[in-house]
């Protein structure tokens, strides 16, 4: 079965967790026509990303309270990292900024800059820049829209890119393997890749629960990354790697 068969029964297991509070192996392999095993497999990895809780012969949805716990500690560290990452902007830059949670909050932190030009491939971030007092000047990739990924993709949105230079790239990702570099669920990426071809610096904003995670798809190497800026759990160790591979890590605070 092809990867993405296999992310989308994952997206759809964890549909029925957060319908039916619980869902069983019997019951999964008979509904996608899989083996035991495969499911096994499934859970295992959702697990491991914090999305369920095994229980013998199946699995639970997280409990409410860590859920919420959870998200408002994400909340706080993606208001973070986007507050640091729009300090690197200066006024009359040309940017770029990718579709995702992490990277749409740097938007909040631009309503002081002047004369922004910004592409992007996000309705969601093209909504908050038209709302920016100083609104910049939006550009849109076009292209084929992503359900998965919710944004524009494909050849067209590559070929407009191309049509530009940009000063900065603003990307998230799903992981980051210390070794090869960022990481993603989503095979299409070759529009991250146009992305970082087009601009000078290429910013990687993401949190630090995220570093370490072994996602079989690379999206974009170290040699194409220029800075990295997490929150305060990083550990020493982990930034010194990054940093021996040459890339700038912004550690972002409450400060």
């Amino acid at each position: 079965m092809s990867k993405r068969n296999t992310q989308q029964r994952r997206h759809i297991i964890i549909s029925e967790l957060n319908n039916h509070g619980e869902v069983s192996v019997d019951m999964l392999a008979k509904r996608f026509a899989t083996s035991e095993v495969t499911i096994r497999k499934d859970l295992a990895a959702l697990e491991k990303s914090g999305l369920l809780l095994r229980r013998y012969g199946g699995a639970i949805a997280l409990p409410k309270e860590i859920v919420e716990s959870s998200s408002a500690q994400l909340s706080v560290q993606k208001a973070q990292i986007g507050k640091a990452a729009a300090k690197l902007i200066k006024d009359h830059y040309r940017i770029v900024i990718d579709s995702g949670r992490t990277t749409s909050t740097v938007v909040n932190h631009l309503s002081d800059k002047k004369g922004l030009v910004v592409m992007t491939n996000s309705l969601k971030v093209a909504g908050q820049l038209n709302e920016l007092e100083n609104e910049p000047t939006l550009l849109m990739t076009g292209g084929t829209w992503d359900p998965t990924s919710e944004s524009f993709q494909g050849q067209v949105a590559e070929q407009v890119l191309k049509s530009y230079d940009f000063d900065q790239l603003f990307i998230g990702a799903d992981g980051i393997d210390i070794d090869r570099g960022t990481t993603t669920f989503n095979e299409l990426v070759g529009l991250s890749k146009t992305m970082a071809s087009v601009a000078r610096e290429v910013i990687v904003m993401v949190e630090s629960e995220k570093i370490g995670r072994r996602i079989p798809n690379l999206e974009l190497d170290w040699q194409q990354i220029n800075t990295l800026i997490t929150d305060e759990g990083l550990s020493v160790a982990v930034e010194q790697a990054l940093t021996a591979k040459g890339v700038k890590v912004i550690c972002a605070s409450n400060n």
